[in-house]
Formats: C-alpha cells, sequence, structure tokens
C-alpha cells in the first residue's frame, strides 16, 4: 500500500494591480496625514489614491492599521536611504548629510505625532522598522566619528529632534510654506555636528530610548 505524497500548494501571491493599489493608498495617506493629520478622512484618502473605499478597507481594516503602515513606511524608506549613502559614500560625514537631507524630505516630524497618540508604539511591525532605522544610523554616525569628522558628544537623539523640528512644522500647520528653507537649516544643524567642535554642549548625548521616555 503506497502513502500518497502531500500536493505542494503554491501560496498565492498578491496580483500586482492588488500591491500598486495598496501603494496608492499609503501614498496618498501620507500626503493626508502630512496635511491634515491622522483624522484625515479615509474618503478621501481612496480618492486620492484612485480607489474606493473598500479596496482601502479591504488592505486597512481599520485607521490604525493604516497610519501603521504610513510609519513604518516612512521609516524603511529613510533607512533605505541611509543604507544606500553608507554602502556609496566614502566619506562618512557625507552619508550622514545624504541620510538627514532625505528624512527631511520624507516629512518625518509631521509623522511623530501619530506614534505618539494614533497607536500602538510598541506594535512589532513598528518595533521591527524603528530597530532598523536606528541600527544604520547608529551605524553612520559611528562611521563619522571614527573618520574624526562628527563631534563625539552627540548621539542619534539629538540628530533625530533636530531633524524632526526643521524638517517641517506639524501637520495641518501651513507647511508648506516652510519647505523652502528646510535643507538650508538642516546644513547649519549639519556644519554644528562637524569635528572639531567648536564649544562644549551641556548634557548627554541624547538617545533614542531618551526620547521615548521624555
Amino acid at each position: 500500500m503506497q502513502t500518497a505524497t502531500p500536493v505542494q500548494r503554491k501560496v498565492a501571491r498578491p496580483r500586482a494591480d492588488a500591491l500598486r493599489n495598496r501603494e496608492r493608498i499609503v501614498t496618498a495617506a501620507r500626503e493626508m496625514f502630512t496635511e491634515f493629520g491622522p483624522d484625515a478622512p479615509l474618503d478621501e484618502i481612496a480618492r486620492r489614491a484612485g480607489v474606493g473605499n473598500a479596496t482601502v478597507y479591504r488592505n486597512f481594516p481599520d485607521r490604525e492599521a493604516l497610519v501603521r503602515e504610513v510609519v513604518c513606511s516612512v521609516m524603511d524608506r529613510t533607512a533605505e536611504a541611509a543604507e544606500r549613502a553608507l554602502a556609496e559614500t566614502g566619506d562618512a560625514f557625507g552619508a550622514l548629510e545624504r541620510f538627514v537631507h532625505v528624512a527631511a524630505d520624507e516629512r518625518v516630524s509631521a509623522l511623530c505625532p501619530m506614534v505618539a497618540s494614533t497607536f500602538d508604539r510598541y506594535h512589532p511591525d513598528l518595533e521591527a522598522a524603528r530597530e532598523r532605522l536606528e541600527s544604520i544610523i547608529d551605524a553612520l554616525m559611528d562611521r563619522a566619528k571614527a573618520a574624526g569628522q562628527l563631534r563625539t558628544d552627540v548621539g542619534v537623539g539629538d540628530v533625530m529632534v533636530v531633524v524632526a523640528q526643521l524638517s517641517r512644522p506639524p501637520a495641518g500647520t501651513g507647511c508648506d510654506s516652510a519647505d523652502r528653507f528646510v535643507h538650508r537649516h538642516l546644513q547649519l544643524f549639519l556644519d554644528g555636528l562637524r569635528a572639531p567642535a567648536r564649544s562644549s554642549l551641556p548634557g548627554t548625548p541624547i538617545t533614542m530610548e531618551d526620547l521615548r521616555k521624555s
């Protein structure tokens, strides 16, 4: 008596059009959340994405799931930019500069309030994206410090606080008008990070854990 060989079933992959719809929804949500905050109407997000409301809910069962996906997407894109800078740039401080300007373009500051108030900040997807981002920023800064280009009395938290504060005002506050100043002011900040330092900073370097506790 022969034993039947189990049939290997293929795991169904999402169709290409379904993936494109999901990407359009996340992009539209990021834009709407940046402009109007996390309470932006979901039907308006659907309209901007060019899909129906049912498509939004099929991909994201509630607002919390959509906001979380947007925040994770922004952190992933920022981490990817940092990884490219680390791999492609021989100049350690130049790689850090590239990361900071890309982080500003991703509108990090407009999304920060969502992390604090809209959903569970300890969700596994969010923690994984955050750990990836923090790890690559650490690597960028460590390399610049080892090269003698970055002052030693700054931490990852110092960089992220300033990027968030300078990159854009909070969502829904006429933030487009400040865009033309962002990269100018970020470059002033970056010049202040260069070694040798012209002054001593009060306190100690800020970590991301310090920010989470504040």
